[in-house]
C-alpha cells in the first residue's frame, strides 16, 4: 500500500485548531501526485500526452479530530478503474502518530485530453502505471454509469 506522511503545519489548522477540510483535500491531492510522479505518470509524461486529471467528487468521513504537533500518514489504493483508464476510483485512509485510522475518502475522477477538453482513456503506456496501486478488497472495473452513481446534477435556479 503507498503512504506518504506529513506534518500537520500551522497553516492547516481551522479555528477550531484542528485540521481544515481544505488541508485534508491538500494532503490527499499531494499523496496521489506524490504516486503518480513516483511510478511512470509525473508531469513530462502528462505534458507528453496531453492529459490531466480531474476530480468528480471527494466523500470526506471524519472520525476523530487531529492537531498539530504530530505526523499522519494518508495512504492511497486503487477502489476503481474503468478498463480504457479513463475512469478512477481512490480510497485514501488518514492515520495518526499512533496508527489510529481518523479519517477516510472516497474519490473519483477521470482523465481529460486538454486539447480537446473532452475525457480521453489512458495509453496502454500510462495505464500500466497506475494498475501497479494496490487495490481495495472491494475493487471493481468502473463504467461509465459509476460516475453517475451520485446523481447529482447542476441546479439551473438562482
Amino acid at each position: 500500500m503507498y503512504f506518504k506522511e506529513f506534518e500537520i503545519r500551522w497553516s492547516d489548522l481551522d479555528p477550531n485548531r484542528h485540521v481544515s477540510n481544505s488541508a485534508y483535500i491538500n494532503f490527499m491531492s499531494h499523496t496521489r501526485m506524490s504516486f503518480l510522479m513516483e511510478n511512470g505518470l509525473g508531469h513530462n509524461e502528462l505534458i507528453k500526452n496531453n492529459l490531466g486529471p480531474v476530480a468528480f467528487y471527494e466523500h470526506m468521513f471524519y472520525f476523530k479530530e487531529v492537531f498539530v504537533g504530530k505526523p499522519i500518514k494518508v495512504s492511497l489504493q486503487l477502489k476503481g478503474l474503468s478498463e480504457d483508464g479513463m475512469f478512477f476510483e481512490f480510497l485514501h485512509n488518514f492515520y495518526d502518530s499512533m496508527g489510529q485510522n481518523f479519517a477516510r475518502c472516497e474519490m473519483m475522477g477521470a482523465w481529460i485530453n486538454l486539447s480537446s477538453r473532452k475525457l480521453t482513456g489512458l495509453p496502454d503506456s500510462l495505464k500500466k502505471y497506475l494498475e501497479r496501486l494496490s487495490r481495495t478488497k472491494d475493487f471493481r472495473v468502473l463504467t461509465k454509469e459509476d460516475t453517475r452513481k451520485t446523481a447529482r446534477f447542476p441546479n439551473d435556479l438562482l
